[in-house]
């Protein structure tokens, strides 16, 4: 098994771990991880240990698809661990910021629901031959939901300190890029879809 793929199996196997760090029963067990103060605003250390798994499981996103591009090793299971891998992180952490409340419940259905759709629109897609790309909005939307997690961890630091919602702003904001990157990328296959309705 080559570099990156050992990439992508490691960030898979953050997704458990960061889920159980984050929802362990800390306060059952008389464990007190506290907090500190940045102004008025308070910041758990919980929320900076999460914010550490995630940005190192982040980071393998990047550098697996950078190793393999750069060095030629994309395989087969490059591409279907890959993004299984991105989703598995990014939907596991809307879950649990949505099951905090740290996030509205219906920024995370439309995010997840839209990755639904456009994986059911890509193995249509693939049953034809078909490859469509990711696209500027796939991309964007991927970028925004990795800031959208960091800010919404960090408590909106250092915009709270200004009184400026920016974390809620860009939640919607994410939610409604990838709604309209969903409904792209299912207008590039929908002739294939409805073909023998």
């Amino acid at each position: 098994m080559n570099l990156p793929n050992k990439l992508t199996l490691f960030r898979i196997l953050l997704v458990p771990i960061l889920a159980l760090v984050w929802l362990f029963p800390y306060e059952q067990f008389n464990i007190h991880l506290g907090y500190f103060m940045v102004g008025n605003i308070t910041l758990p250390y919980l929320n900076l240990i999460v914010l550490g798994i995630f940005a190192v499981a982040s980071f393998t996103d990047y550098l697996d698809g950078h190793i393999a591009r750069s060095r030629n090793l994309v395989t087969t299971f490059g591409k279907f661990a890959d993004p299984i891998a991105d989703k598995l992180l990014v939907n596991m952490m809307l879950l649990i910021l949505s099951y905090k409340h740290m996030i509205p419940l219906v920024c995370c259905i439309i995010m997840i629901l839209r990755d639904i759709v456009v994986d059911g629109c890509r193995m249509i897609a693939a049953q034809k031959g078909v490859v469509v790309s990711a696209g500027l909005l796939g991309k964007l939307k991927t970028v925004l939901q990795m800031f959208s997690i960091i800010l919404i961890l960090l408590n909106n630091l250092p915009f709270e300190l200004w009184y400026l919602p920016v974390s809620e702003i860009m939640i919607w904001f994410t939610s409604f890029i990838s709604l309209a990157g969903g409904y792209s990328y299912f207008m590039q296959v929908r002739s294939y879809i409805f073909e023998s309705m």
